[in-house]
């Protein structure tokens, strides 16, 4: 990818303008309503704007304007949480007979909606491992696979695609591409100048970035897709609250700054856990020992503040003393905020594809989001903890 696609863009900052008329206030109204009254009733059913609250008002529409300069994108559909993006964007593109390709490092409930409800849908779904070579993807393909679903990097385990090799063959079997791209939040990778067909974020997490609220994002630049998309959010009744769509478009003013203190923190966490004895692997696509980072620094222009890694130790005694060591890491899910949080993966984390992963031979898996909290405090914790282990 060229270094132009690689470079974020800072255009969404301002965006909130051009639905201006507000008194000079830098931010727009909150704009609450469900019906919305007309003078005409000609526009009732003939009007350029809907008239029913449900399909958005100028608060709804400031956001999407600043998710189109952010992910380089032609069509924003908004949703009330992550998840419902990613089971908006899978439904709308697959109906009963078609099958469905996804990674075996899906976020957990996007691969429960696949396999609870797309399977009830009468959409089968084969889990491939999110390294797996052309010739095994092409295997898997058939007439009846109409879209994959990525991850980068994937969930937990922080694996990559090689997108380079997997995404033409989609192209050639006219099978639409869907990846989640929560981790780099638009301002680290951007699908849709990658290729791929759509690109979802859960806006709960960098976007919206304080913890507070709720909301998701599917966008094309595909026009079909785009019509498929607003017709099945109109069909199921999905849209975004406008008060979560205002925490969401004043997260956008200050996501760069955040997610890049944040990143940079991280991997200097990363690295320092790296040559801790306690530690057996850092999972964190940016460190050069990761086995994917050629693809990270051929994709990706920068990281975030989530990764993981696995500790030797699996007695629950000790792994017991560990945890109670934490108070600047909080024990909660979700990530993507101003806080530090921690999280033990084992009892979540389930694979389909990879023995490592189904045999539990990686030890006790641990998730660390970094906040903008000192970087030495942050450290200093971990050191403390780790010394429990003993």
């Amino acid at each position: 990818m060229s270094e132009d696609k690689r470079k974020p863009s800072t255009r969404l900052i301002h965006d909130g303008r051009k639905h201006g008329g507000f008194d000079g206030a830098v931010n727009p109204p909150i704009r609450r309503a469900s019906t919305i009254l007309t003078d005409d009733v000609s526009k009732l059913y003939g009007g350029s704007k809907s008239l029913y609250g449900r399909m958005g008002t100028d608060t709804q529409e400031t956001l999407s304007d600043g998710l189109k300069s952010l992910e380089n994108a032609e069509h924003v559909q908004l949703a009330p949480t992550g998840l419902s993006g990613c089971a908006l964007a899978m439904a709308s593109v697959l109906n009963s007979g078609d099958h469905l390709l996804m990674t075996d490092s899906a976020y957990g409930p996007s691969r429960r909606f696949a396999e609870r409800y797309l399977a009830r849908m009468g959409v089968p779904t084969t889990f491939f491992d999110p390294r797996i070579t052309a010739d095994a993807f092409a295997a898997l393909i058939t007439p009846e696979t109409k879209a994959a679903f990525f991850e980068m990097p994937g969930s937990l385990t922080f694996e990559l695609h090689d997108l380079n090799a997997l995404l033409p063959l989609c192209k050639q079997n006219d099978v639409t591409t869907i990846l989640d791209n929560t981790w780099a939040a638009g301002v680290f990778f951007k699908p849709l100048d990658a290729g791929l067909d759509i690109s979802v974020q859960a806006l709960t997490k960098y976007v919206i970035g304080h913890s507070d609220g709720f909301g998701g994002a599917a966008m094309t630049n595909d026009r079909r897709i785009a019509l498929k998309l607003d017709q099945t959010a109109n069909d199921w009744g999905i849209g975004m609250s406008p008060d979560d769509a205002y925490l969401a478009q004043r997260g956008l003013r200050t996501l760069h700054s955040r997610i890049s203190q944040q990143g940079r923190t991280a991997l200097n966490v990363a690295e320092w856990l790296a040559e801790q004895p306690e530690i057996k692997q850092v999972y964190h696509p940016a460190l050069s020992t990761h086995p994917d980072n050629t693809i990270f620094n051929d994709l990706f222009s920068g990281a975030s503040g989530l990764f993981s890694f696995a500790l030797h130790c699996e007695d629950a005694a000790a792994l017991d003393r560990f945890f109670k060591t934490f108070q600047l890491f909080g024990f909660g899910f979700s990530w993507g905020g101003f806080e530090s949080l921690i999280l033990p993966c084992n009892p979540q984390l389930k694979r389909s594809t990879s023995d490592r992963w189904k045999s539990g031979t990686y030890g006790t898996l641990v998730r660390v989001q970094i906040g903008l909290e000192d970087e030495a405090d942050l450290i200093a914790e971990l050191k403390q903890a780790l010394s429990e282990l003993h």
